[in-house]
């Protein structure tokens, strides 16, 4: 039987824990699992705990923490991805896919062509629910480090991040593989509507490189999943 594994969000350890109401509620009503059954958790500290439900009641569930375990090694290549907001689905999927494929950091980057505009009770709500989407992703790739999700930002206070290699998406670049290895990425994509020259110019001056991935024009929400492939098969943790 597959074992059942959840973050949490509160630090766990050894012993019986009592778990906050949405886990709860998420076990007991929709999994409906019973005392006695083998669950795993992790609170996003990079450790695993493993033990059963001691306890699954109308109102509270207790989980008994019987042994702790390392969790999932991060790639040793440290990504903050810049994606420019787009619009519900295409957002969502970018973030799922980021996280999955180990990034480190994720912003989402208003620029002059997007076509979402957050007021801050929405840009709020959006944010709790992309962390959601990391949450599951972590979840279900095996993850046990969360993925920073920072609140949408401006292109030009985005470009004052800070890696050892700076890259932004442009179909007339050099292609990622002639770059020497980093230890830290900076990896920024367009919107829907793509960057402006006057945008890509603006990054180059802040640093940052053109790189291309090939001579397709890629969607939005497959850039990152290709350029983050891309980057983890030559310098992170995805093997040949």
């Amino acid at each position: 039987m597959r074992l059942s594994r959840f973050h949490v969000d509160l630090p766990l350890s050894l012993g019986r824990h009592l778990l906050p109401d949405a886990q709860a509620h998420y076990i007991a009503r929709v999994l409906r699992l019973a005392a006695g059954d083998a669950v795993q958790l992790f609170d996003g500290s990079g450790q695993e705990y493993r033990g059963r439900l001691a306890e699954v009641g109308k109102k509270q569930v207790q989980v008994e923490l019987e042994e702790q375990l390392p969790g999932l090694a991060e790639s040793p290549l440290r990504i903050h991805l810049g994606q420019g907001l787009s619009r519900g689905e295409r957002m969502d999927w970018a973030i799922q896919k980021a996280t999955e494929l180990g990034v480190s950091e994720i912003t989402p980057v208003l620029s002059e062509r997007c076509e979402v505009r957050l007021n801050d009770e929405r840009a709020d709500k959006r944010l709790a629910h992309w962390r959601q989407i990391a949450i599951s992703a972590c979840e279900q790739c095996g993850r046990s480090v969360l993925p920073v999700i920072h609140a949408p930002m401006a292109l030009g206070d985005w470009l004052a991040v800070e890696a050892t290699l700076k890259l932004v998406l442009h179909p007339v670049a050099e292609p990622l593989a002639s770059h020497a290895p980093p230890r830290e990425l900076a990896f920024l994509i367009g919107p829907e509507g793509g960057l402006s020259d006057a945008e890509v110019e603006q990054a180059r001056q802040r640093g940052f490189l053109p790189a291309r991935l090939g001579p397709r024009v890629l969607r939005t929400e497959t850039a990152p999943v290709v350029a983050l492939s891309v980057a983890q098969h030559l310098w992170g943790d995805l093997a040949g």
